[in-house]
């Protein structure tokens, strides 16, 4: 791993850090949660992987908005610091190599969906290897993402070149150029806010525009 640095560890704190900032009724782009809601959200990733399967699995969505709203009620600064220094429940989150693999890109789009989500927000500078580790995450699951795309789909970043996230579709192929950073948001879905560049034929770049983007 670059540097040797834990990039879902530092973005892990860096987000508490915002969300003690911010306190527990900031807007995010998970509309509708706020703040609080985000951290119930993380500390039931964490704690209780058979509810968060709700987030995937829709006969399982029912139970985990009820178990969300109940930890949202909780006190925001305990959740925020179960978040931070997850105890040995979380054994994902204490695993080195399986908290990079789970949550590098998980606490950087949550991060931005809560900074983002403020007016006139300056994007953050990554550093090079952390966009490496984000880079290296987002070609993981690319294809899942893009699945349901009729356009092929090529994601292009000046630093680290191209990947094709989709081969050529029904209506030819988008080419989306931007920093990592952004493309990583916008293939999760956060389109209205990444900074990103799509070409190709206009019926490929519109289908992608108008394709939801998500995992199962």
């Amino acid at each position: 791993m670059p540097g040797m640095i834990r990039y879902a560890q530092a973005e892990r704190r860096a987000l508490c850090d915002t969300l003690i900032a911010l306190g527990p009724d900031a807007p995010t782009l998970c509309h509708p949660w706020r703040t609080r809601d985000l951290a119930a959200h993380l500390v039931l990733r964490d704690s209780r992987p058979d509810l968060a399967a709700g987030l995937v699995i829709k006969p399982l969505a029912r139970r985990l908005d009820r178990a969300m709203a109940e930890k949202a009620k909780e006190d925001y600064p305990t959740l925020v610091d179960w978040i931070r220094y997850p105890p040995a429940v979380a054994l994902a989150a204490r695993l080195a190599p399986v908290d990079e693999a789970l949550n590098t890109m998980e606490f950087y789009i949550h991060h931005e969906d809560v900074l983002r989500a403020a007016p006139d927000v300056t994007p953050r500078a990554l550093d090079p290897d952390h966009e490496h580790a984000l880079w290296s995450a987002l070609k993981g699951v690319a294809r899942l993402l893009y699945r349901r795309s009729p356009a092929g789909v090529v994601l292009v970043t000046p630093r680290f070149g191209r990947y094709v996230a989709k081969s050529s579709g029904e209506v030819g192929t988008a080419v989306v150029t931007g920093a990592v950073g952004d493309l990583a948001l916008y293939s999760y879905g956060r389109k209205g806010v990444a900074d990103v560049t799509i070409t190709g034929p206009d019926e490929a770049v519109q289908a992608l525009r108008d394709t939801r983007l998500s995992l199962p």
